[in-house]
């Protein structure tokens, strides 16, 4: 918990200035307006959307919003969503046990762009998981709740798509691997869309 509120606070400390540029006479000046404003075109809106069917069923909806701070930062809040089902079977193919989870959480983002099209991505995250557990000899049903935290870290690319809009492929790996992780020990595709408004 402790790294996580380092990160949240390493993200929000960010300063944005405004120059705003007037005339007076023949001659222009710089200032430094005392109001710091939004720029609405740095604004990002996008997120993923993962699907996997099979003896292993995931579907995942991962909403984000963010603010592109400068040509190399960018960060933001995040929401995933997963419904996810896992058949297992003995070796005759007979179906003994079949997990099936919810898992709703979130965190912050940031991204580093030492490249326009490259950039390195950082994510904690927080989330709250419920998982039923049918085991089939005899049948009886297990259920539990649990929160866990995750830290997300990898690389992507970003191919801008025209307009404000653009196409992003990261590969994750979290490194915190708690043992009830949604991430165990494997390497998370995402591909996303993001549009600035």
């Amino acid at each position: 918990m402790k790294r996580l509120l380092l990160c949240l606070l390493l993200l929000t400390a960010v300063h944005l200035a405004e120059a705003q540029y007037y005339k007076t006479g023949d001659t222009t000046t710089t200032t430094t307006n005392s109001k710091k404003k939004i720029d609405p075109s740095r604004l990002i809106i996008g997120g993923s959307l993962g699907l996997a069917f099979g003896d292993y069923t995931n579907i995942n909806i991962s909403p984000l919003i963010g603010y592109r701070i400068s040509q190399l930062f960018a960060a933001g809040i995040n929401i995933n969503a997963q419904f996810g089902s896992e058949r297992l079977s003995n070796y005759n193919n007979v179906t003994i046990q079949r997990n099936q989870y919810t898992i709703f959480g979130g965190g912050v983002w940031g991204r580093v762009y030492p490249v326009d099209f490259l950039f390195i991505h950082v994510q904690p995250e927080y989330n709250a998981v419920s998982l039923k557990s049918t085991y089939y000899d005899p049948k009886t049903v297990v259920k539990d709740h649990y929160g866990v935290p995750s830290l997300l870290m990898g690389g992507g690319y970003s191919q801008p798509v025209g307009g404000r809009a653009a196409f992003s492929i990261m590969a994750l790996y979290d490194v915190l691997q708690d043992s009830r992780s949604p991430y165990q020990n494997g390497l998370i595709l995402r591909i996303g869309a993001s549009l600035g408004i």
